[in-house]
């Protein structure tokens, strides 16, 4: 393709790659609930954001600029991507369903603060051992990344990376902002509820449709 046919329709595919990476992150997971939950207690928020936003970089690259291709080339990769990532989906449905069912377990405008190294430790958790963040970034998204003409590539990434930016600013700091509002048992009883719902139907989902 001639650059300036490539320059000519490069804000098209920024664009696509904004919308798909938008749709794609906007679903509550474990990553995003953990962001949601540190926003709300007013508490290494920024460090948080920035350790997703940047693992979410780093990932959307690399699904992108070649590994995204070669993992849906791999029937067997992309299978134990399907179950991993179900198996860390519901288990951790379960966990939020058990907070919800006790919401003394969970947060409340007085719960027990948390160290920096132990939250930065369950934001990479969260990352990088969720086979679904995987799933989003590298497979789904770094697959249509790589369908684009080379010299488009950086443009599909750079808009999923720019919506991955905003959302994560977007859910932690807002999250910070309505805090006291929003910190009381029942809003985590709730909370915790939805995510349970969520995390489970989208395990199911991964279980019941292959990729």
């Amino acid at each position: 393709m001639p650059a300036s046919l490539a320059t000519a329709t490069a804000p098209a595919v920024f664009a696509q790659g904004w919308a798909m990476g938008a749709g794609l992150i906007l679903a509550i997971g474990a990553q995003n609930a953990l962001v949601l939950r540190q926003g709300l207690k007013r508490e290494h928020v920024g460090a948080v954001v920035a350790v997703c936003t940047l693992s979410d970089w780093l990932l959307i690259a690399l699904g992108v600029f070649g590994l995204g291709a070669l993992i849906q080339g791999s029937p067997l990769l992309l299978e134990a991507f399907r179950f991993g990532g179900a198996a860390f989906l519901l288990g951790y449905a379960v966990l939020a369903a058990q907070r919800a069912w006790r919401p003394s377990q969970g947060l409340s405008a007085a719960g027990q603060a948390t160290s920096l190294g132990a939250t930065l430790s369950a934001a990479f958790a969260f990352t990088y051992l969720n086979p679904h963040v995987y799933l989003d970034t590298v497979v789904l998204l770094g697959g249509l990344g790589a369908r684009q003409p080379p010299e488009l590539r950086a443009a599909f990434a750079a808009g999923a990376c720019v919506a991955s930016a905003m959302w994560f600013g977007l859910l932690g700091f807002g999250a910070a902002a309505a805090a006291p509002k929003l910190q009381n048992a029942h809003t985590w009883r709730v909370l915790d509820g939805l995510v349970a719902l969520l995390m489970a139907g989208l395990g199911l989902q991964l279980l019941l449709q292959p990729l």
